[in-house]
């Protein structure tokens, strides 16, 4: 169906609710078969769809950025991804790119005016603490010893009790700042999940601190480019949010639209509506536009797929909030709940939870949505088994809460 403006001669395409969900779950890899065994080809071309992998500390069920490669790939060796972040040739390093993120290392270059802003704002985000002499003593540190945790360099400042797990000691907010600003890179993180610390020349590959600084234009746009071709179809907010471009300082909503209206220009996006939404939207030239999606997949609460809630209500219909950091008593769903994606559909959520010690993974509850088919409880159980398996979980046990329970423990 299209529909021709009368302001502008250019023939504007409308997709249907479904078209687009179709469009954005094939740009995110779910066309892609799951591999017996994944390789690093298969990780590298997955990245290539996700653009990013975010990175949280929670690990109730799996570190946050194991389980969107895991969601597309099938089960793999996660000596995969340690390779690619740490290994040589370095393939990703983290950095603020969603927020904290693994990306590609080709990044940091376009990544550079984001740590220039924030170099201008040091005293506003990190405090006065973070002194000229504590930053030259850490870089000389860092320098001597290589790469470095926070508890390696800590100065033996003393820290705050109060508001347990937010108060860091002034040499963690230093490698903090030193690390937004890129005057060091993160080398990987310890069996405790803590960061490590070392200069960028002994971090990332010479040929990416070689390569040019791009304007500040030119990095925007190459942010935005590589956000329609993870989204597919998208408004100018998915685009912005995907890459944080709204939350760096002197970007915002601005530099956004002047983006898309350079792809647009050079014919890279294009306009489109979307049935039901009501903002303009854009469709990256090379989106595939598929009639079906086989998918079966638990997303996980940090998965591209559902970081902007308001596009994964607008795309499926599915209205979701993490609730880690709700009190448990108000809790609507669980503390770790997935979205279970079914074909095209998001079809139920299940609260799941790695209990290590007993070698079980526990279903803490699970629940259908209004339009879920006959067959998710048979699907979501065959899913579960394949996920304790990846987790090298012996055993499953499902808790007797919520309306899909029942029919996973039969």
């Amino acid at each position: 169906m299209s529909v021709r403006l009368t302001s502008v001669s250019r023939v504007v395409t409308t997709l249907s609710q479904s078209q687009a969900r179709r469009i954005a779950l094939a740009a995110q890899g779910f066309l892609d078969k799951p591999h017996e065994a994944p390789t690093m080809r298969t990780l590298n071309r997955t990245v290539e769809r996700t653009g990013v992998l975010q990175v949280d500390s929670v690990n109730v069920l799996q570190r946050a950025h194991f389980m969107p490669l895991y969601s597309r790939m099938g089960a793999y060796d996660v000596d995969l991804l340690a390779r690619a972040s740490a290994g040589k040739p370095r393939r990703l390093v983290e950095y603020w790119a969603h927020v904290q993120a693994l990306m590609p290392v080709e990044l940091w270059p376009v990544m550079r005016h984001r740590m220039a802003s924030y170099r201008t704002q040091k005293h506003k985000w990190w405090g006065s603490e973070v002194s000229e002499a504590l930053i030259a003593n850490l870089m000389a540190e860092i320098k001597d010893r290589g790469a470095s945790t926070a508890r390696d360099l800590d100065d033996g400042l003393p820290r705050s009790k109060e508001n347990w797990g937010w108060n860091w000691s002034a040499t963690r907010r230093a490698l903090d700042y030193l690390y937004m600003v890129g005057e060091v890179a993160i080398a990987g993180r310890n069996s405790q999940f803590e960061i490590s610390y070392d200069l960028p020349e002994r971090v990332l590959p010479p040929e990416v601190l070689a390569a040019p600084t791009p304007t500040l234009d030119e990095a925007n746009r190459e942010l935005v480019r590589r956000a329609a071709r993870s989204h597919g179809v998208a408004t100018a907010r998915c685009l912005s949010d995907y890459y944080r471009m709204r939350l760096q300082p002197g970007a915002g909503n601005r530099a956004t639209q002047g983006a898309i209206q350079d792809l647009l220009d050079e014919g890279e996006l294009e306009p489109v509506r979307i049935e039901g939404w009501n903002r303009p939207a854009y469709l990256h030239r090379d989106a595939r536009r598929p009639r079906k999606v086989g998918a079966r997949s638990l997303l996980s609460p940090f998965d591209p797929v559902v970081w902007l809630r308001e596009r994964t209500e607008k795309l499926f219909d599915f209205h979701y909030r993490i609730e880690i950091y709700t009190p448990a008593p108000k809790r609507q769903f669980g503390y770790y709940v997935l979205p279970f994606l079914l074909g095209e559909e998001i079809v139920g959520r299940v609260d799941l939870k790695a209990d290590r010690q007993s070698g079980r993974l526990v279903v803490k509850a699970a629940y259908t949505e209004p339009h879920a088919p006959l067959e998710t409880a048979e699907e979501l159980s065959a899913e579960l088994v394949r996920l304790a398996g990846w987790l090298g979980m012996d055993s499953l046990t499902v808790e007797p809460r919520g309306d899909l329970a029942p029919l996973l423990r039969s």
